[in-house]
């Protein structure tokens, strides 16, 4: 990666910046709890799986979205009003968790500030994902901050075109490869990936290495690889 070249990093928020799959992680797991008497954990979770895909189209990413989806499989499964008001508090905590910052991140975010345009680039449900950046506390350390409904190479070359860069001097960090990287390596900029333990299934992808793709073990890398 040759550093002089960059102007332009974009680094995603959910499970980069801060812990998100944990929530959604917590929340079905009360969400099988709870339907126990219905179903066991695996038919209860293909059924919540397909429901959720099934609503992606409609109702986009994001807490709100995955809540309804439970509460409807709820419903089809035959749970009482008492089971339902369960899972919605647990859908509840998914949009209100704390979106606190990981170890490493404001430390890396603040060597970084003057040195490159920074931009948080998210994507998700506006006012939720809103609500997330506003309680990190993190947007003072960036440039800018983007949130769009999905990540695809159109995105990201609108995010270039807005910024007034080739793709060949951005970069793009996250978590995700199949939403933070491939579409990036797609448009010839740089992919910096930093995995993170858990992820959801509809992010899985097969991964593959590329000449402009970095991996990090973590995101305190990230400074030492931008900065030298």
């Amino acid at each position: 990666m040759d550093r002089n070249r960059l102007r332009l990093i974009a680094i995603d928020a959910d499970d980069t910046l801060w812990d998100c799959q944990v929530w959604f992680d917590q929340a079905i797991d009360v969400f099988k709890k709870t339907l126990s008497p219905y179903a066991g954990e695996e038919e209860l979770f293909d059924a919540l799986t397909r429901t959720e895909l099934g609503n992606m189209e409609k109702l986009g990413f994001g807490g709100k979205a995955f809540t309804i989806s439970m509460v409807e499989t709820a419903i089809a499964f035959g749970a009482d009003r008492e089971q339902i008001d369960r899972v919605l508090r647990a859908g509840r905590s998914v949009i209100d968790m704390p979106a606190t910052p990981l170890p490493g991140v404001v430390e890396t975010l603040k060597a970084l500030r003057g040195h490159y345009y920074t931009v948080l680039y998210t994507k998700g449900d506006l006012q939720e994902q809103a609500g997330k950046i506003r309680r990190s506390g993190l947007t003072p350390l960036f440039d800018e901050t983007v949130i769009v409904p999905h990540k695809d190479a159109e995105t990201y070359r609108d995010l270039c075109g807005s910024c007034g860069v080739e793709p060949e001097a951005f970069a793009m960090v996250g978590n995700s490869f199949k939403s933070d990287i491939a579409p990036v390596l797609e448009i010839g900029g740089w992919g910096i990936h930093v995995p993170c333990a858990l992820s959801w299934a509809y992010e899985d992808i097969e991964e593959y290495d590329h000449p402009n793709l970095v991996r990090l073990a973590s995101f305190r890398d990230l400074a030492p690889l931008l900065l030298g």
